[in-house]
């Protein structure tokens, strides 16, 4: 092992050893609050017919460009280990995710898809499930432990084939990676006509991720040389619409070399700080994101119970009419009905039924009906009862509707989103709060806070 491997290896054993950063920890936490079987944000969405997504854990970034512009080798050199082939072949034919863990592994494809669910969609692309690994670094160098560095095949122009449909993956890849790093070589490939145009495809909806670099500056000859490689490359790009932007930056980079010293301006550590800015912007992008879905949940379970209310008052209501209903349709027949064999039956049986001075009350109440009855004809008798039992069987059924009540929530079910609801308000939310406040001590004091 040389002393430069021992540092290296001694630098990564004490990072593991040490606690992580605290955006790595705020991702992390942010991502359990959401991914937890029993108590997770996902699982009470689910249950709300909701639909939330859990936060990465790390960024993403995608390095594109023709080949041997040295993607592979600034990978190598961000996380100073030599985990990605380089040379001026095209060595990465497939798209390879280049990401930090507890031990050195090399994944196949259904792996690397099992590994990031996220890209599961790449295996409906023909070809590319073949063509997809991953490789698992113990690196802990710089910010490598949130990130994962997707590198991707070498685009040339020409008759050159490709398994799969290589102009697909990037354009979607583009738009789910959170960072593009596009790297030109100077090396006569910087004009690759395919790379400009997926460039420029990514740029119509996503053009905010986009980085531009020459890569390998250091071998494009003198300052002159360099200058004029840079005109023709921005020239071509602002050609293109949506690219002719004002104050286009590219910086110059290369991977330093002790035993190769160059007079060119190295601006390889803006690389690092891009990534570094949109490692915040993501932690920033994650707690906003926690605190709108906390507030979604919330009001949609308030909502659920202040419909549960309503359904349970419309019930009372609803059961109420019911009751009347049925009492019409029982009693006010049975009303007439008696009134009508008032007359008919005679005094001494209805003094041995109800008594006399039941008898004399009823015939006090039924006096005005059985009065109504003596008005109608004997002809018409029948067609009044007729109509009277019609009328009966419309309150029975007036009384069936309403009594037709619509479901509720159980016992159970509300005090689980009341439980829910306490969880979210209390628990989520005062953590959220707890994460963005050590989030900003990383840059401001503590009295600016208060």
């Amino acid at each position: 092992m040389t002393g430069k491997t021992k540092v290296r290896a001694a630098a990564n054993a004490e990072a593991m050893a040490g606690t992580v950063s605290v955006n790595e920890r705020i991702l992390r936490d942010c991502h359990s609050l959401y991914s937890d079987p029993d108590t997770g944000l996902i699982a009470l969405a689910s249950h709300l017919g909701l639909s939330f997504l859990p936060p990465r854990k790390k960024i993403f970034v995608m390095l594109m460009g023709n080949h041997s512009a040295g993607k592979s080798s600034f990978i190598n050199w961000y996380i100073e280990e030599h985990i990605q082939r380089t040379g001026v072949a095209i060595e990465t034919q497939g798209f390879a995710f280049i990401t930090s863990g507890r031990k050195r592994e090399s994944l196949t494809g259904d792996a690397t898809l099992h590994l990031y669910p996220h890209f599961k969609p790449l295996q409906t692309f023909e070809g590319v499930s073949e063509y997809l690994s991953t490789e698992i670094s113990t690196s802990r160098q710089k910010k490598f432990s949130l990130v994962t560095f997707v590198d991707t095949p070498g685009l040339v122009d020409g008759d050159m084939k490709y398994p799969f449909d290589v102009n697909r993956a990037l354009l979607w890849l583009g738009e789910l990676c959170d960072l593009a790093l596009v790297f030109f070589d100077p090396m006569g490939q910087a004009l690759c006509k395919r790379t400009l145009n997926i460039v420029e495809k990514i740029n119509e909806h996503h053009g905010d991720k986009l980085r531009f670099y020459l890569s390998k500056a250091d071998e494009a000859g003198g300052e002159s040389d360099r200058q004029r490689v840079l005109m023709q490359i921005v020239q071509e790009l602002c050609k293109r619409p949506g690219l002719n932007k004002c104050g286009f930056d590219m910086p110059t980079i290369y991977i330093p070399n002790p035993n190769k010293p160059s007079r060119c301006v190295n601006q390889i550590e803006e690389v690092c700080k891009t990534i570094e800015k949109t490692i915040t912007q993501t932690v920033q992008s994650t707690l906003n994101t926690l605190g709108r879905d906390c507030q979604k949940l919330t009001e949609t379970i308030e909502q659920k119970l202040q419909e549960d209310d309503e359904t349970i008052s419309s019930n009372r209501s609803a059961r109420a009419q019911g009751c009347m209903f049925g009492l019409l349709g029982l009693m006010v027949p049975l009303f007439l009905l008696a009134s009508a064999l008032f007359g008919t039956i005679p005094e001494e049986l209805w003094n041995a039924l109800l008594g006399k001075e039941g008898a004399e009350t009823l015939a006090v109440y039924l006096f005005p009906l059985h009065s109504l009855w003596s008005l109608i004809p004997a002809d018409y008798v029948v067609y009044v009862f007729v109509a009277l039992a019609i009328l009966s069987i419309v309150f029975v059924l007036l009384a069936q509707r309403c009594f037709r009540t619509r479901t509720t929530l159980s016992k159970k079910q509300r005090r689980y989103l009341l439980d829910r609801h306490v969880y979210v308000s209390e628990v989520v939310l005062q953590k959220k709060k707890r994460l963005y406040e050590e989030y900003l001590k990383q840059s401001v004091g503590e009295h600016d806070m208060s």
